[in-house]
C-alpha cells in the first residue's frame, strides 16, 4: 500500500499521526512516573503486514483507523517495562500477537499474555531488523525498519530524547552499565536517517530526522557519560 492514508475518525480529526508515508504515530498516553512522560505506540504499513511497535492505551482511540490501514498482525516492545494491558487488548482486538526478548518475556508476561520470544538479531521478511540491544534491561530490543525511503529506528528507552538532547536510561539496580555501554557502540554502527525513542517529555519532540555523522556524535556523547559513571 502507498502509506498515504490518512487515520480520521468520524468527526474528521486526525488522531494519528503520519511520520513519514507508512508510519503512525498514536496519540500518548501519560505515564505515571517522570516529570510528564508520555509513550506512543507506532503502527507499520506494511504490504507483509502491519507491525505495532511499543504501546499506548491510547490506541482504542484508533481501532477504526487501525484497520482502514489493514489491521495489525504482531506486536513488539522494546522491554518489559512498557508491557501493560494496552497489549492484551491489541492482541484480542486485531489479533496480533505480542513478541519480545527471551530475557523480558518473564517479567513482561506478569502483566499481558507473550505469545512469541525471541533472543537473537535476526530479520523479518527484507524490511524489518530485530536487533537486541541488552544493558537497560536484559532484553531491551531496538527494531530497523527500512520503509524504502528511510531507515526507521526504534530505540526505546535505550535512547531518548529530553530537553533536545539524546540520553541514556542506566536504572539503578535494573540496568547493565557494560553491557548498555556495548549496545551503544553497536546502535552507532546502524545506518539509519529517523529515530524514533519510546517515551518523551510532553510537548516535546518525539521522533528526529538525522544524519549519520549527527548520530554517531550524540551517541559518542551519550557514551561519554555513561562511562564516567552517570544514568545517560
Amino acid at each position: 500500500s502507498s502509506g498515504t492514508t490518512e487515520a480520521i475518525d468520524e468527526g474528521g480529526t486526525l488522531l494519528m499521526n503520519n511520520v513519514i508515508p507508512g508510519l503512525y504515530a498514536s496519540v500518548p498516553e501519560p505515564l505515571g512516573f517522570g516529570p510528564s512522560l508520555e509513550i506512543r505506540a507506532y503502527l507499520l504499513e506494511r504490504e507483509q503486514g502491519n507491525l505495532l511497535i511499543y504501546r499506548s492505551a491510547a490506541l482504542e482511540q484508533d481501532v477504526e483507523a487501525v484497520n482502514d490501514l489493514g489491521g495489525i498482525w504482531r506486536q513488539y516492545l522494546n522491554h518489559h517495562h512498557e508491557a501493560s494491558p494496552a497489549c492484551d487488548w491489541v492482541t484480542k482486538t486485531f489479533d496480533a500477537p505480542l513478541h519480545v526478548h527471551e530475557e523480558d518475556a518473564p517479567a513482561a508476561s506478569e502483566t499481558c499474555n507473550v505469545k512469541g520470544t525471541f533472543s537473537e538479531r535476526h530479520k523479518l521478511d527484507d524490511d524489518f531488523e530485530v536487533i537486541p540491544i541488552p544493558g537497560h534491561t536484559a532484553g531491551a530490543t531496538a527494531f530497523l525498519w527500512d520503509t524504502g525511503e528511510h531507515r526507521v529506528l526504534f530505540t526505546g528507552d535505550t535512547i531518548f530524547f529530553t530537553r533536545g538532547r539524546w540520553r541514556a536510561a542506566v536504572l539503578d539496580g535494573v540496568s547493565d552499565r557494560e553491557r548498555y555501554i556495548e549496545s551503544l557502540e553497536l546502535i552507532r554502527t546502524l545506518d539509519f536517517d529517523l529515530i524514533v525513542p519510546g517515551i518523551a517529555p510532553a510537548g516535546e519532540p518525539y521522533y528526529e530526522f538525522v544524519e549519520k555523522a549527527e548520530a554517531e556524535r550524540y551517541i559518542d556523547e551519550i557514551l561519554e557519560r555513561v562511562r564516567r559513571g552517570e544514568s545517560g
